[in-house]
């Protein structure tokens, strides 16, 4: 089966991890189809444009769910330590997703140069969604803070 890429922000960074921004009501369906066995969700659940009833809809798919709710005006490193910890957990292939793919960017960001990715791939694959580091966007210091603190 061929990746879902119309599903808003859908990038794949490897064979076993997509990521993407929100889902809609048949897109657990086609994550199970591609073989994803975890969602992780970094999106607040009353964003207006939540997969209502998300965590019911995947199990319904058979894929296990994890919600790690990250405001997107104060995300944390307590935030990062869950993901992390989510990602450890995870058996078999994952997707991360939040509602632009912003989110998980960044934190893909945070921990690929923790890792020792080169700033310049990192940054590559940051861009492909967002960089916050010289947006116009208000919200865009808090993020460039925030990905700062993982090693580049």
């Amino acid at each position: 089966m061929s990746d879902p890429a119309d599903i808003c922000g859908w990038q794949r960074l490897d064979a076993a991890t997509t990521t993407s921004g929100k889902l809609l009501d048949g897109d657990p369906v086609r994550l199970a189809t591609i073989g994803v066995r975890h969602v992780i969700n970094l999106a607040l659940d009353d964003h207006p444009e939540a997969l209502l009833n998300e965590a019911a809809t995947l199990a319904a798919a058979g894929i296990a769910y994890t919600h790690i709710p990250v405001p997107f005006d104060a995300p944390s490193d307590e935030h990062f330590a869950a993901f992390e910890a989510a990602l450890a957990e995870a058996d078999g292939p994952v997707h991360v997703h939040c509602i632009m793919n912003w989110r998980v960017s960044a934190f893909y960001y945070r921990r690929n140069r923790a890792a020792g990715m080169g700033e310049a791939e990192a940054t590559a694959l940051l861009r492909q969604q967002w960089d916050p580091r010289g947006s116009d966007d208000p919200r865009a210091k808090v993020w460039a803070d925030f990905i700062s603190a993982g090693g580049s």
